[in-house]
């Protein structure tokens, strides 16, 4: 027999709460070398992040990546975690924090936010449970990336699909699955970037750097690729710069095979080359900052470029809970919430009967 999770009733003051849920890939619990184990298991075993067949992947992922990946990469997450808890934990927390208040604002309805990750605490799992005891009926399912990609936004629908199919009462439910051209959100990098260029000068080069997937997944049909590239230059163009003045390439490489084209290292080598010794990069595709944009950029390729013959690379912070962010996320959930928000305020209000025993 199935196990299905419980929820408690409503508030007894009648209030129906609409609940936001945000999702992240999430980030070790500590830099230890088994919560890197544990976190790096997760990951690599979902299929939507390596989709080789499980006979022949999971050998090798614990047979040789599991017994060894951890160790290289615990000293890389010692760096990054600040008081116990990694900087994409304690972001991510700040901006759920941010974007409740911001939504407390804007809406008479009552709302909470909530924030899960996918590999990693607090779980999409418990914080879906979080929502529905805590009244929430209607949820808005929000990943925090803004171009959509199996590896990612899918990887949250498969998550949050697996929780519902364990609930006694499923909760209305919509998904934000891709917010890349938002006039909000790119307002919002806009304004980072020229904040960032107004109190440390201009460099003479923009490189705007994503995360990489596997060439196949967009040829089979993923969208990521030109999601990212939309967001490009949509970006481009509110900051005014012309060709040659910005670029875009990808990070982050796991294993072998093809990746995503051209790689954010090789474009930082050949800059120098072409007469490009100052770079501003900045990663749009990051919501938050994580291990991926503070050391591998911030450190790694920084000194990659000045070995090179670079002499400045700057690394625009990802937006994380600046206002211009959390205002953009509230304009994008109340956006989807549409319908939601009236019925909501009438129930808290008093407006909606309620059906009581003997009635």
């Amino acid at each position: 027999m199935p196990h299905y999770l419980g929820s408690r009733d409503l508030p007894r003051d009648g209030g129906e709460r609409i609940g936001v849920l945000l999702v992240n890939s999430g980030s070790p619990d500590s830099a230890s070398a088994r919560d890197v184990r544990r976190f790096l298991r997760g990951l690599l075993s979902d299929p939507r992040v390596v989709e080789l067949p499980r006979w022949l992947w999971l050998p090798i992922l614990h047979g040789i990546i599991l017994p060894i990946r951890p160790l290289r990469s615990r000293q890389r997450y010692r760096e990054m975690f600040d008081a116990g808890r990694s900087p994409l934990l304690l972001l991510s927390e700040a901006l759920r924090a941010g974007l409740e208040d911001e939504l407390a604002q804007r809406l008479a309805a009552p709302v909470s936010v909530a924030i899960g990750m996918l590999y990693s605490s607090p779980s999409v799992e418990a914080a879906m449970q979080g929502l529905l005891d805590g009244g929430a009926r209607r949820m808005l399912v929000l990943p925090l990336f803004p171009q959509y990609c199996g590896v990612t936004t899918g990887a949250v629908i498969d998550r949050v699909g697996k929780v519902l199919g364990r609930l006694r009462w499923v909760p209305e439910l919509r998904y934000v699955t891709d917010y890349h051209d938002d006039a909000d959100h790119i307002e919002a990098l806009r304004a980072s970037i020229a904040a960032h260029w107004a109190t440390h000068g201009r460099t003479s080069h923009l490189l705007l750097s994503w995360h990489g997937v596997p060439s196949a997944y967009c040829e089979k049909g993923d969208p990521y690729r030109e999601r990212c590239h939309a967001t490009a230059r949509r970006l481009a163009e509110a900051l005014q710069l012309h060709d040659g003045e910005w670029s875009v390439a990808f990070q982050s490489r796991f294993g072998g095979g093809r990746w995503l084209r051209p790689y954010t290292e090789e474009v930082l080598e050949s800059l120098p080359a072409r007469g490009v010794h100052s770079v501003t990069v900045a990663c749009p595709g990051f919501a938050v900052d994580c291990l991926e944009t503070l050391d591998e950029i911030a450190v790694e390729d920084r000194a990659r470029f000045l070995r090179v013959g670079g002499t400045r690379l700057d690394y625009v912070p990802a937006l994380n809970a600046r206002p211009e962010q959390v205002e953009a996320l509230g304009r994008l959930v109340v956006a989807h919430a549409r319908g939601w928000i009236g019925a909501a305020a009438a129930r808290a209000a008093g407006g909606f009967p309620r059906i009581v025993s003997g009635s």
